[in-house]
């Protein structure tokens, strides 16, 4: 057993013979050449927090969807804020169908070592032996996870934006029908990440973000978040230049202070610098500290700023910084704080520190008046876009620049 992904714990099991046969779990369009180097990316991720799941002996059907296409899926599992050490006795994959049902054929049974159940503790997350096989770029996963007794505090992301299921009581992990899953719910419990081996030349893109990020207001379970769209223009470039992107946007996340989530500061080596073949990450957040009075004065979010871009180039990641979204006629705005962001903004556009800079503001900002979201873009809360307005931030970023390296 080794530990990886410091500073929290992460189990990962040894390398044991996994005996499920080696088949794609969707039909592979562009397969890996034989024997050409290869090295781990995140495909999908959500940023891990509390939710208000209470799961006792029941199974939970997450709905995820990846970005970049690969070989030997593993999943990770996350007990990062649980309160009790959980085990996860029977923890499943296939491709999604309608509702809770799985494709027939294609569920398929993780290992962890050399055995179908592991125990996490408290702070920990573990992390799955490859699947043998393909998985196709832009894939519409299941990850089935059934927990022995009482669960405690559930880890998972809870505004998920995506419709998963809940079990009756029992172990229906395996199962590819939707009969025992009577329950709808908008949170991930427990699933944190998808990796794959990608030819070696592929990186990982992280966004790490706010309710912005996280895609609050966009259609649920339509994948309509600006990193998803962001995703599909990847993935839309030829094999050499596509890229995973994970999502590590939590709702009301702020970068100076705990509250939704721990702090971009707190969380910023566990969500980014700890996940695999990181090259860039993308960061949007700071309305929240401006909402709530955490930044009173434009050099708050710029020092904290400073020290994400020092942290990331201390390990070799590109930094790509993104102006605040205006936000006039939505929850909390005031002409003292829209100063703020206009001062704050244009340090990011000017700085040296970040390696390049995503215009998120003037992508979806009224021309007629910039201190407010073009109504077109404005999901109507006059805070966070709808689907057009995260389809403009997707199309503001400079591709180029994912590509950045140190």
């Amino acid at each position: 057993m080794s530990f990886l992904r410091s500073p929290r714990t992460t189990l990962v099991a040894g390398a044991a013979a996994v005996t499920t046969a080696a088949v794609a779990l969707l039909p592979q369009s562009a397969p890996a050449v034989a024997g050409a180097p290869t090295t781990q990316v995140g495909t999908w991720a959500t940023a891990v927090d509390t939710t208000t799941f209470a799961l006792s002996d029941q199974t939970v059907r997450n709905i995820v969807h990846t970005s970049v296409g690969g070989s030997g899926l593993r999943i990770s599992l996350s007990n990062a804020f649980g309160s009790v050490p959980v085990t996860f006795d029977s923890v499943w994959v296939g491709r999604s169908a309608t509702g809770a049902n799985v494709e027939p054929g294609t569920n398929r049974q993780l290992t962890f070592g050399d055995s179908t159940s592991v125990t996490v503790p408290v702070g920990a997350e573990v992390l799955s032996e490859p699947l043998p096989g393909d998985l196709p770029a832009q894939s519409t996963l299941a990850v089935s996870i059934h927990v022995v007794g009482d669960a405690g505090t559930v880890s998972g992301h809870k505004l998920a934006h995506q419709t998963s299921w809940v079990s009756t009581p029992g172990d229906h992990a395996a199962d590819e029908g939707a009969e025992d899953f009577p329950t709808a719910t908008t949170s991930w419990a427990w699933v944190e990440s998808a990796v794959v081996d990608a030819p070696h030349q592929v990186d990982t893109v992280v966004t790490l973000g706010d309710s912005i990020t996280d895609g609050d207001r966009s259609t649920t379970s339509a994948n309509r978040r600006w990193p998803d769209v962001l995703a599909d223009r990847v993935l839309a470039q030829p094999a050499p230049l596509r890229l995973g992107v994970m999502n590590e946007g939590i709702s009301g996340n702020r970068v100076l202070a705990d509250g939704s989530g721990v702090s971009a500061l707190a969380r910023f080596d566990r969500d980014v610098l700890a996940q695999p073949g990181v090259g860039t990450v993308v960061v949007l957040e700071g309305v929240n500290d401006l909402r709530w009075d955490f930044a009173r004065k434009p050099a708050d979010l710029i020092n904290a700023y400073r020290q994400l871009a020092a942290r990331a180039h201390a390990r070799g990641i590109c930094i790509v910084g993104g102006t605040i979204l205006p936000w006039e006629g939505g929850s909390r705005w005031s002409a003292q704080r829209e100063a703020i962001r206009v001062q704050v903004n244009q340090w990011i556009r000017t700085t040296g520190e970040f390696d390049a800079v995503v215009d998120f503001d003037a992508a979806v900002r009224d021309p007629q008046r910039p201190t407010r979201m073009l109504p077109a873009y404005d999901s109507g809360d006059h805070l966070h876009p709808g689907d057009a307005g995260y389809a403009a931030m997707a199309a503001a970023v400079d591709l180029g620049d994912l590509e950045c390296r140190r």
